[in-house]
């Protein structure tokens, strides 16, 4: 019989040979029992329905995270202790995560935001950010 820490150590190198040729990756939610910390190079982002999501650092350099975190602030304000929390369900990040990490042409996040503003009714803000910048 193998001990449970030997059986992890195992998972954790098949996981790591299977994710060899991958350059980005988004690990969906985690039990409560896990840590609270995000791995090296991402950063946690919870829904509205509270599912984490722990997100690569270099996601931030693009223009629909720099929105969402936006969109977040307007609506819950600047997190003093909490987790950032952004004012959408689990499966509306998945999709805008899976979005930038095919590496899409700008002009598609674009078209992402514009949808995001004509669907919301409590984004103003970002509807007429995009109205005066001409995203």
């Amino acid at each position: 019989m193998i001990s449970p820490r030997k059986l992890m150590a195992m998972a954790k190198k098949w996981q790591k040979m299977a994710g060899i040729g991958r350059r980005r990756k988004i690990c969906l939610p985690r039990d409560k029992n896990s840590s609270r910390l995000a791995d090296k190079g991402h950063f946690v982002v919870y829904s509205m329905d509270k599912r984490r999501f722990m997100v690569p650092l270099a996601y931030l350099s693009r223009t629909i995270f720099i929105e969402l975190l936006r969109m977040s602030e307007e609506e819950f304000g600047l997190p003093r202790d909490g987790p950032i929390t952004l004012p959408f369900d689990s499966a509306a990040i998945e999709y805008m995560v899976s979005v930038v990490g095919r590496d899409v042409s700008v002009e598609l996040e674009k078209a992402l935001l514009v949808s995001l503003a004509n669907n919301s009714t409590v984004h103003g803000g970002l509807r007429s950010r995009i109205i005066v910048q001409g995203l």
